[in-house]
């Protein structure tokens, strides 16, 4: 068990210090803390692999969020992983994944699985929700809202068409 308890506190400081420097923005640091660098974004699917690419994708998030930071709200052990609930804070002041800069600020949950072999982190799987930062952007509505309706049918007629007449198909059926 102390063991164990020892293995589990090491990987809590390799968290803690790589999230601590990528607060600090200080990406050469963030980026030492992994055994091999690697980030995940489920959201989007997109994979960083290796130092270059992470460096890349930092990058790019403080162009975007000049002031982001992630504050850690709780922390969890698995046998291969440390599990950080969070939330992403910044300003939209730069170009983000093509949109220009909205000016407007998000606070978003994430969740964040960080896996280890042994002591060493070779990957950050990030989990948050695309349609909340869409949303928080002023460039998404939510889908139940008036706005969000018109612009579902607007945006996406044949997807609605096609919603519409197969349940005009499935009650003529009946």
């Amino acid at each position: 068990m102390v063991e164990s308890e020892s293995l589990r506190q090491k990987r809590h400081d390799v968290c803690l210090l790589h999230m601590n420097e990528e607060n600090a923005h200080a990406f050469d640091r963030c980026i030492a803390a992994f055994e091999h660098a690697r980030y995940e974004l489920v959201p989007t699917g997109e994979v960083y692999d290796g130092s270059e690419r992470v460096h890349e994708l930092m990058l790019e998030n403080k162009a975007a969020f000049p002031d982001f930071f992630f504050a850690v709200d709780k922390i969890h052990d698995a046998d291969d992983a440390v599990i950080v609930e969070g939330t992403f804070k910044g300003t939209h002041d730069g170009a983000w994944r093509g949109l220009p800069a909205t000016g407007k600020k998000v606070l978003l949950p994430m969740v964040i699985i960080f896996r280890f072999e042994g002591e060493g982190m070779i990957c950050e799987r990030v989990f948050f929700d695309l349609g909340t930062m869409l949303r928080q952007l002023g460039v998404a509505h939510d889908p139940n809202s008036t706005l969000g309706k018109i612009s579902t049918v607007l945006n996406h007629p044949f997807s609605i068409a096609r919603a519409l007449l197969r349940k005009i198909l499935r009650s003529s059926k009946r």
